[in-house]
């Protein structure tokens, strides 16, 4: 008897387009992206949850696809940061030079995303706080609520 766990086909619906996954249903979601679709974006930093680098949006929320099964996201529609098209959120990232080692920016831009869809000006309080459980090393914290608040304005229009 085979030690390995049964593949299962899993339908997935990434960047806008119907994806086909061939993995044990227990493989995270994180693997199934990186691994078998070939969208680096996200990271893997911890595998636990805890770092943010790998987070992305399901059904439009932030999420850390490393400790989502696939088979518990099969039939949400996921979105990676390969999957933002010149996005407010990239550009203000861009003008602010945020990223330094760049790491971690994946995971901070896709959270800023679910952010601003949420709460289109929000304060530096609610920055702190949709950004708490995304782990910078390189601490350019500063530089990512700028640029936070530079993609609140490029949303409303402002300039």
């Amino acid at each position: 008897m085979s030690m390995e766990a049964e593949l299962s086909r899993y339908r997935l619906h990434v960047n806008g387009r119907r994806r086909t996954v061939d993995v044990p249903g227990e493989t995270p979601l994180l693997w199934a992206l990186r691994e078998e679709l070939g969208l680096t974006g996200p990271r893997y930093g911890c595998g636990v949850g805890a770092c943010g680098a790998c987070v992305s949006l399901i059904d439009g929320a932030a999420a850390r696809p490393c400790v989502r099964s696939v088979e518990d996201a099969a039939g949400s529609r996921i979105t990676t940061i390969e999957g933002l098209h010149d996005h407010p959120v990239q550009r203000a990232w861009l003008e602010l030079d945020v990223a330094q080692c760049g790491y971690c920016q994946p995971g901070q831009i896709m959270s800023t995303v679910a952010l601003l869809a949420e709460i289109p000006d929000p304060d530096d309080e609610q920055i702190d706080q949709a950004l708490r459980d995304n782990v910078c090393r390189c601490g350019t914290y500063p530089r990512i609520r700028a640029a936070v608040r530079r993609a609140a304005e490029i949303v409303r229009g402002d300039r």
